[in-house]
């Protein structure tokens, strides 16, 4: 499809419905709906935040928590948001640029980035019908911006010629605002500077080795993109985009701090922001995808990595499962299971997914089958149905 092409909304609308119901991101005023009876109430941004002199995706990101806190809603660690949301709503008139945004807000895990990335592919190539490339990085953490300003500063004491003209006041400040002004100049390369992920401090660099073993154990090819940076005011540790035809249609990174001021202890988050070009119309309403009846649970890093890839099997079946692969706690996904009241439970542990199997648990009579994985498709078809 060419990238010139204007989506209808209710697609778009439809294709984050059914993908979010699949990764685990529940609709925001679905969550908002549910959250009423904290009484929501309309407050200013924080004074500590000036949302002019965020970049794009800071500005759309801090909107976002706004209205997480206006709604009431209160995310932990314990008990991490998985979200999503967008600017184009039924019964309006649809925003010539649509806004697709997906949350994870109290995610410290390596797997929450991953499933983000996964997540912002899937959509993107079933909206615009093309392969959408992931380019990933890493800008580290405050500690890597310490060891990477030593090192930058070192490096343009010895090689100040290569500086172009007008970046010499960026060197002053911030790295990666430096870097960035460097990039933009033509004919400049990446490889002509040091690179951050040569000197992240010991926790990014656990983070990003992890983020990549997820993406490389769940078949989920990527590029490293030294020259994909963020600004280091607001984002940390992993960066990176989606690309179509060389046009970037995603923006997803990690940040913390920022969440401080709208919550009551900082927590460690990541999102995406995907912008597509939509037709201009009234926005018709989208019916929500056929209730899951079965919810998918998994303990251990095998059984999530597994059920990544048994996840769009069971989505080119059209099987509706609800699951939250995020989710690091079992007793926080089974309190979000319960609440979705299922008929059925796929429980896979380390065991199961080393056997490549799958337990399929009867709500109502609690009697459990175990079912090989390579016919579990097969086996839903005929027992949900």
């Amino acid at each position: 499809m060419s990238m010139r092409a204007q989506i209808s909304p209710e697609d778009i609308l439809r294709r984050a419905y059914t993908v979010g119901n699949y990764y685990g991101f529940t609709p925001f005023p679905v969550l908002a709906m549910e959250a009423r009876e904290n009484k929501p109430t309309r407050k200013p941004y924080p004074k500590e935040i000036s949302v002019s002199k965020l970049d794009p995706q800071g500005q759309v990101v801090a909107s976002f928590l706004k209205q997480v806190r206006d709604a009431g809603i209160t995310p932990s660690i314990s008990q991490p948001l998985f979200a999503w949301h967008t600017n184009v709503t039924p019964g309006r008139n649809a925003p010539r640029h649509a806004v697709v945004q997906f949350h994870a807000i109290g995610a410290p895990h390596a797997i929450a980035d991953a499933i983000l990335m996964r997540v912002a592919q899937i959509f993107i190539s079933d909206i615009l019908k093309s392969q959408a490339t992931l380019h990933i990085n890493s800008v580290g953490d405050k500690e890597t911006r310490v060891r990477y300003s030593r090192e930058l500063g070192a490096y343009f004491r010895r090689n100040g010629a290569c500086v172009p003209n007008g970046c010499e006041e960026c060197t002053e400040n911030d790295v990666y605002t430096m870097v960035e002004a460097l990039l933009s100049h033509p004919g400049f390369q990446i490889k002509n500077i040091p690179s951050a992920t040569d000197h992240l401090s010991e926790a990014s660099r656990k983070h990003f080795e992890n983020v990549l073993e997820f993406l490389e154990e769940t078949d989920m090819l990527y590029k490293l993109s030294p020259d994909l940076v963020s600004r280091a005011d607001m984002w940390i540790d992993t960066c990176f985009e989606l690309r179509v035809n060389g046009k970037r249609i995603a923006w997803g990174s990690r940040y913390n701090d920022i969440t401080s001021h709208f919550f009551e202890n900082a927590l460690p988050s990541v999102s995406v922001i995907i912008r597509i070009n939509t037709k201009q119309k009234i926005v018709s309403s989208v019916r929500e995808p056929t209730k899951p009846r079965a919810f998918f649970l998994h303990i251990g890093d095998e059984a999530k990595r597994a059920s990544v890839r048994l996840t769009e099997k069971l989505r080119n079946a059209h099987i509706p499962i609800a699951q939250m692969i995020g989710v690091e706690s079992l007793t926080e996904q089974m309190r979000i299971a319960e609440s979705k009241k299922p008929l059925y439970i796929l429980l896979m542990g380390r065991k199961e997914a080393l056997d490549g199997t799958v337990i399929l648990r009867s709500c109502d009579t609690h009697a459990e089958t175990i079912i090989p994985l390579n016919t579990l498709v097969e086996n839903l078809k005929t027992t949900l149905y």
